[in-house]
C-alpha cells in the first residue's frame, strides 16, 4: 500500500516540464512569456504602421494613386482566408482540450492549407508587380530590352464607379524597362487633386517643377508607397511562413497523441500567435488597399 500511494504522490501530468510545479504554474509561465512575444510584435509592426501614416498624411495623393494599382479582389480574398484560418486554429484549440486527436489533426491540416492559399495569392500579387515594374528596388523589375517588349494588357481591377489609375504595365503601352527600374507615368490623380486644391502643402512641394507636375517626382512618391507596402506585406508573409512551420510541429505531435485535455498549451500558444498575425493583416488590408479609393470616384 506505501508503495501504491508513493506512486500516486508522484504522478507526472503528461507535458509537465522539471522547472514547473504543476500544470497551472506552466500554463501561467506560457501565456505571460507569449502576451510578451505579442507585445514586442505589436510595436514591430507598430513603428512600420507609424512610417506608413506618417508618409500617407504627407503624400496622400501618390499613396491614393500606388494603393489604387493594387488588384482589391486578392487582398479580399486574402482576408476572407485568414479568417477562416483563424476560425480552424480555434477549432484545433478547441479538440485540444477535448482529446480529439483525429479533429486536431484536421484541423491544424486546414489551417496549413489557408495559410498556403495566403502566400500562394502573395505570389500572384508580387509576379504582377515584378512583370509590371512596381517593385521599388532597382534592378529587380522585369527587364525587357527595346525592341522585344510585349504590350501589356489594360487592368480591369478598378470598382465600376472609379477612373482607373494606371501604372507604367497597366496603359497599354509596350512595356519597355531594360534596366528593371521602378515605372510609373500617370499623373492624372494628382493633376484632378490640383485642380480641385486637394493637394496637402508637402505635396504641392514635392509634385512640382516650375509650376508644373514633375512625372519623376510623382513616381517617386509612389514608390515609397510600394517600398512601404512591400515591406510590410513581405513581413507578414514571412510571419506567416514561420506559423506554417509551427503548424507542421504541431501536426505532427498532434498525430502522434501528444495533446489532451491535460495538456494542450503548445496549440493554444501558438492559436495567439496565428491570431495575431491575421490580426494584422486585417489592418493591412484597408491601410494599403483600401483607403484612398474615393479619390478615384467619378463627380
Amino acid at each position: 500500500m506505501a508503495s501504491h500511494a508513493d506512486n500516486h504522490d508522484h504522478y507526472h501530468p503528461p507535458g509537465l516540464q522539471h522547472q514547473f510545479e504543476d500544470m497551472g504554474q506552466q500554463q501561467e509561465s506560457a501565456s505571460i512569456g507569449m502576451w510578451m512575444f505579442l507585445a514586442q510584435e505589436i510595436m514591430f509592426f507598430g513603428g512600420m504602421f507609424l512610417v506608413y501614416l506618417v508618409f500617407r498624411s504627407w503624400y496622400p495623393m501618390a499613396f491614393a494613386a500606388g494603393s489604387n494599382s493594387l488588384d482589391p479582389f486578392w487582398g479580399g480574398l486574402n482576408t476572407l482566408v485568414l479568417i477562416v484560418s483563424s476560425l480552424t486554429m480555434a477549432l484545433a484549440v478547441y479538440y485540444a482540450q477535448k482529446s480529439n486527436r483525429m479533429m486536431q489533426v484536421v484541423m491544424i491540416v486546414l489551417t496549413m492549407l489557408f495559410g498556403s492559399v495566403f502566400l500562394g495569392v502573395k505570389a500572384v500579387e508580387y509576379t504582377g508587380k515584378y512583370n509590371k515594374g512596381l517593385v521599388p528596388v532597382a534592378g529587380l523589375n522585369k527587364r525587357t530590352p527595346i525592341g522585344e517588349a510585349p504590350v501589356a494588357e489594360k487592368s480591369s481591377s478598378a470598382l465600376p464607379f472609379e477612373v482607373s489609375v494606371e501604372a507604367a504595365g497597366d496603359s497599354g503601352k509596350p512595356y519597355v524597362n531594360p534596366h528593371g527600374v521602378f515605372q510609373w507615368t500617370d499623373v492624372s490623380l494628382a493633376v484632378m487633386a490640383n485642380a480641385k486644391g486637394y493637394l496637402t502643402d508637402a505635396e504641392k512641394q514635392a509634385y512640382f517643377t516650375n509650376g508644373e507636375i514633375d512625372p519623376d517626382k510623382f513616381r517617386n512618391k509612389v514608390q515609397a508607397f510600394y517600398w512601404i507596402y512591400f515591406t510590410m506585406t513581405g513581413l507578414h508573409a514571412l510571419h506567416m511562413i514561420i506559423g506554417l512551420g509551427i503548424m507542421a510541429w504541431l501536426g505532427f505531435k498532434a498525430w502522434i497523441g501528444t495533446y489532451s485535455s491535460e495538456y494542450f498549451s503548445p496549440v493554444e500558444m501558438s492559436g495567439l500567435y496565428w491570431h495575431f498575425v491575421d490580426i494584422v493583416w486585417i489592418f493591412l488590408f484597408p491601410l494599403l488597399y483600401l483607403l484612398g479609393r474615393h479619390f478615384l470616384a467619378v463627380h
